[in-house]
């Protein structure tokens, strides 16, 4: 009986130690980048109307066709990265904030601080995490140093042409 009971703890230890170390090496940074990166930088916007929403968009560009970035951590937050058909180099992440939105849409403070608990990183205010896909794992890696543009407000409505 002892030797069932002694063989059961081990199990339960050695399963907890293997969940354990699973969940340290799933948000391993990567000491080498999976590509040269470009310019990087972020650029907070306004909409030129109330309720028209603000936020920081981050653009991310890199100079190697071979990968896909799927998202990434900033500020306190994780969003998907886009691009579009005319440049599929340049990686966009849009982070919707607070600001200059209809008072229905306002996220509450309690999950706001939901998400922050959960952020995965810490990162300075310069600093964000990608991820992408490399042999079907998502892997991790940090960019530094990323500058901040002026702010960009958007127009109230689409310029007219006046010839």
């Amino acid at each position: 009986m002892k030797f069932i009971k002694s063989t059961f703890q081990l199990f339960c230890l050695a399963l907890l130690s293997v969940s354990f170390s699973q969940c340290a090496t799933t948000m391993k940074l990567q000491k080498k980048a999976p590509t040269t990166f470009g310019d990087v930088y972020c650029q907070n916007w306004v909409a030129g109307v109330q309720g028209g929403g603000s936020g920081t968009n981050i653009f991310i560009e890199i100079k190697d066709e071979n990968i896909v970035l799927d998202s990434v951590h900033f500020r306190g937050k994780t969003v998907k990265l886009e691009t579009k058909p005319a440049n599929p180099q340049l990686f966009i992440g849009r982070l919707k904030s607070e600001g200059n939105t209809n008072q229905y849409e306002v996220v509450s403070t309690s999950d706001q601080k939901e998400q922050m608990e959960d952020f995965p990183f810490r990162l300075e205010n310069d600093e964000c995490v990608v991820s992408y896909k490399e042999n079907g794992k998502i892997k991790y890696f940090k960019l530094i140093d990323i500058k901040e543009k002026p702010i960009e407000a958007l127009p109230l409505s689409a310029p007219s042409n006046k010839n």
